[in-house]
């Protein structure tokens, strides 16, 4: 039996997924080719009719409610009982809420993005940064309870999981006579005996639609209002122990003196250099994501109290042309609440999403590691999605054959899990798997039309890194 069709698990209680856009529909088949269950376990439950034809076709429940912080208690009643599994798939439901409700009631849960609530106001820049609402679930973990995965789609997800298959291909090159990691120790120092100086999670999406995107509306592969609320938070990174060059928009955390730090703009308005495989050097958007955090976290070494090294970590995104489009028009119209969103799936007709993780430092060069996938496969392999969302969903997939084999780790985080395991279950959706060195630093080509602030003696600084 091939990876695609092997069944990883028997299941006898209900998954609810909450949430039912591109990644709810795009994890439904996975799920139901990879756990030994009846679609008549499956609730959905989503605020709005999208996706409303393909959940009755599979014979799944279909509840359309939207959940607020009233309500949230008393739907969730309804719906679930102890050893059911949470899939939160949906935006403006409050994470941290979600988790506390599913420690008690002893329910499994996986998200792929921690999210506050849609009316939450924040008190300051740093209330809704990731760093916050991470630290905020983080304080429910117990040392027993039901498994909680926290942000486990592709990225943050998978990505935390090719980090360490690239750290590991990296020591295999550079004839490094040392057994695979087993901790996050020795994990950290084998990032530091590489030399690895900066790590960017690389993503460009090439996918165009058939239809013409028109002004004023707002256009994705996976997600507009998600889109919407990264882009628009604070761009936030994890800096280095490397890092000479300190930005004058930039700030610690308030509650914190750790290297998770963000800058005074958005990350629509904030670019880095970046590299991938097949596009080569490119501008990306700093997007704040999770994986910026718990990377560098993983790959940190201490002494005592004192930072003896640690990674400079972000997001590098180049949204697919629509979405780039989108995004401009709308921050220059100064981010309006009322716009018209599009999500583009079935209408891809061309284009690849390109996902993998650069580590910059090494002797051997800059190595990239990572998922090319294109619309083309993507299709072939799994209906209702486009290669984005298939990363996605093969990522949710993953985490939630490793939570239900292994129900009661508490709150983890995708460095917890099995990374080998976990990109097996994922690598039959992945497209192409691989790893590629580069000569490219973000000092190629540089001063040629005007002179610029950089760092010559390390290529490897953020200052020659940030574009704006």
């Amino acid at each position: 039996m091939s990876h695609q069709d092997k069944k990883y698990h028997r299941l006898d209680s209900k998954i609810l997924i909450l949430g039912f856009g591109s990644v709810g529909q795009a994890i439904l088949p996975l799920l139901l080719r990879h756990l030994d269950m009846s679609p008549s376990q499956i609730i959905v439950l989503t605020q709005d009719a999208m996706g409303e034809a393909i959940a009755r076709e599979h014979g799944l429940t279909f509840v359309r409610e939207m959940v607020t912080r009233t309500n949230y208690l008393n739907v969730l009643n309804e719906l679930m009982n102890p050893g059911d599994f949470l899939i939160n798939l949906s935006t403006g439901i409050s994470s941290h809420d979600l988790i506390k409700y599913c420690q008690q009631k002893f329910i499994l849960y996986l998200d792929a993005c921690t999210e506050p609530w849609l009316d939450a106001k924040p008190r300051q820049h740093s209330f809704h940064t990731r760093y916050d609402l991470r630290q905020g679930v983080l304080k429910l973990k117990e040392e027993h309870g039901p498994t909680a995965i926290l942000t486990h789609g592709a990225n943050p997800g998978l990505v935390s999981h090719f980090i360490r298959q690239a750290l590991w291909n990296m020591a295999k090159d550079n004839d490094l006579s040392t057994p695979l990691p087993a901790t996050q120790p020795e994990w950290a120092s084998l990032a530091h005996t590489l030399g690895i100086k900066v790590i960017h999670v690389a993503e460009r999406d090439t996918q165009v639609s058939k239809q013409f995107r028109v002004p004023g509306e707002f256009v994705n592969t996976w997600s507009a209002e998600g889109l919407i609320a990264e882009a628009s938070q604070p761009a936030e990174l994890s800096w280095g122990t490397h890092e000479r060059h300190w930005p004058e928009d930039a700030t610690h955390h308030t509650f914190t003196n750790d290297g998770a730090i963000y800058l005074k703009r958005t990350g629509a308005s904030t670019r880095v250099r970046t590299w991938t495989p097949t596009h080569g050097p490119f501008y990306g958007f700093l997007i704040t994501h999770a994986e910026s955090l718990t990377i560098a976290d993983f790959l940190t070494i201490k002494k005592d109290t004192d930072v003896i090294y640690r990674p400079t970590v972000h997001y590098a995104y180049y949204p697919c042309p629509d979405a780039t489009l989108s995004l401009h028009e709308y921050e220059a119209s100064n981010w309006p609440e009322e716009h018209r969103n599009r999500l583009i799936i079935q209408d891809v007709v061309d284009g690849t999403d390109e996902l993998g993780v650069l580590l910059m430092g090494n002797k051997k060069g800059a190595y990239w590691f990572g998922s090319q996938l294109s619309i083309h496969e993507a299709k072939r392999l799994v209906p209702y999605n486009n290669a984005t969302s298939l990363q996605v969903a093969a990522g949710v997939l993953a985490g939630v054959i490793w939570a239900l084999k292994n129900p009661n780790r508490s709150i983890v985080e995708p460095e917890d899990l099995d990374f080998q395991a976990a990109i097996q279950i994922a690598l039959p959706y992945l497209g192409k798997l691989a790893g590629y060195y580069t000569s490219w630093t973000p000092l190629e080509n540089r001063s040629r039309l005007f002179p610029e602030k950089l760092d010559t003696s390390d290529p490897w600084q953020f200052l020659n890194i940030r574009v704006d």
